[in-house]
C-alpha cells in the first residue's frame, strides 16, 4: 500500500507546475512520514532537495529529512542534516509542532557548537568589507553578527571571549558603518511636460487673430503717384501673403483712381515679406494696407 501511494504521488508530479509540484511533493512526503513510511518519505525528500532553489523550501525539506533519519535511527546523518540547516540560516528555528523535545535539544546543541564559528566568520567578512570601504555590505554583515550574538542558545558563550570581544567591536563598527553608507542618489527631477503649441487649423489668418505675428516687410515699395493731386486721397489694398512671404493675391479695397490702382497692383505683386507666424509656424495672412496720396500745389 505504501509503494502504491508513493507511485501515485510521483505520477502527480508530472502533471502540475514546478512550484505547486514542490508543495505537493513535500505534502506527500509529510503524509508518508505521518504514516511511518520513513524510507519512502526520505527517498522523496532526497529527490526534492536536489531540485530545491528557495532557502525556506530547502529548510522545510531538510527538516523532514532529519525527522525521517532520526526515526530510522541514522543519528549521524540526522546531525549532518541539522548542521546543514543551521549553516544555511544560523537563526532558523523549526516550529515546536514539527519537532520532538529530543530533536529540539539536538538543534540547541548544534547551535552552541556552530554559532561561535559562524559568527566569527561573519565578523571577519564584515570587517574586511569595512576596510574596503564597502560600508553598506559591512553594515549588513555587522547586523547579522549582532543578531547571531543575541541567540538565546549561546547566551552563556557571549559573555566570555572571543564572542564578548566581537560583540563590543561589532556594535561599534555597525553604528559607524551606518553613518558612512552614502545616501541613495536623489531622484532625478522629472522633466517638465512638453506642451506642443497649437497647430494652424485655418487656411488664412489676419491681424485680429490671437498668437499671430503679422508679416514683416522685406520689400514694399509704393510707386509714386503720376501727376498732380489737389487733395489728400487715401486708398486701401488687400494682400494675401503665403507661408513663404510671397504675395499670392491682391485686390483694391478702396480706389484712389483707376490708373494708379493698376500701377499699385503691379507693384504689389513684387512685394516680399517675412511670413506671418502662429506660435512659430508660418501661416498664410490677409494684410490690408492703406495708401495715402497727399495734395500738391497746382
Amino acid at each position: 500500500m505504501t509503494a502504491k501511494r508513493c507511485a501515485i504521488a510521483l505520477m502527480l508530479l508530472v502533471l502540475i507546475p514546478v512550484h505547486v509540484q514542490a508543495e505537493e511533493s513535500l505534502a506527500a512526503a509529510r503524509e508518508l512520514y505521518a504514516s511511518a513510511a520513513y524510507d519512502d518519505a526520505l527517498t522523496m525528500l532526497n529527490a526534492l532537495a536536489s531540485d530545491a532553489k528557495a532557502t525556506d523550501e530547502r529548510q522545510s525539506i531538510d527538516l523532514y529529512r532529519t525527522l525521517c533519519l532520526v526515526a530510522l535511527g541514522r543519528t549521524s546523518e540526522a546531525d549532518r542534516a541539522i548542521e546543514a540547516i543551521i549553516y544555511r540560516d544560523p537563526l532558523y528555528r523549526a516550529s515546536l509542532d514539527d519537532v520532538s523535545p529530543r530533536l529540539r535539544a539536538a538543534f540547541i546543541d548544534a547551535r552552541k557548537r556552530m554559532l561561535p564559528v559562524i559568527i566569527q566568520k561573519q565578523y571577519a567578512d564584515a570587517k574586511a568589507a569595512f576596510d574596503n570601504k564597502d560600508f553598506e555590505r559591512a553594515s549588513t554583515g555587522f547586523a547579522a553578527v549582532m543578531a547571531g550574538l543575541a541567540d538565546p542558545d549561546i547566551a552563556l558563550l557571549v559573555i566570555t571571549p572571543p564572542l564578548s570581544d566581537i560583540r563590543t567591536l561589532a556594535s561599534g563598527f555597525k553604528e559607524l558603518s551606518v553613518t558612512l553608507v552614502p545616501p541613495p542618489p536623489a531622484a532625478p527631477t522629472p522633466a517638465a511636460p512638453v506642451v506642443e503649441p497649437p497647430k494652424p487649423t485655418r487656411s488664412l489668418y489676419g491681424a485680429g487673430d490671437a498668437n499671430v505675428v503679422a508679416p514683416a516687410v522685406i520689400q514694399q515699395k509704393v510707386p509714386k503717384y503720376p501727376g498732380a493731386v489737389f487733395k489728400t486721397t487715401t486708398g486701401m489694398i488687400e494682400l494675401v501673403i503665403d507661408e513663404k512671404g510671397t504675395v499670392v493675391s491682391r485686390s483694391i479695397r478702396q480706389s484712389i483712381d483707376p490708373m494708379f490702382d493698376r500701377v499699385l497692383m503691379a507693384a504689389a505683386e513684387k512685394w516680399q515679406y517675412q511670413p506671418a507666424t502662429l506660435n512659430g509656424t508660418p501661416v498664410k495672412f490677409l494684410k490690408r494696407l492703406s495708401i495715402t496720396v497727399s495734395s500738391t500745389a497746382p
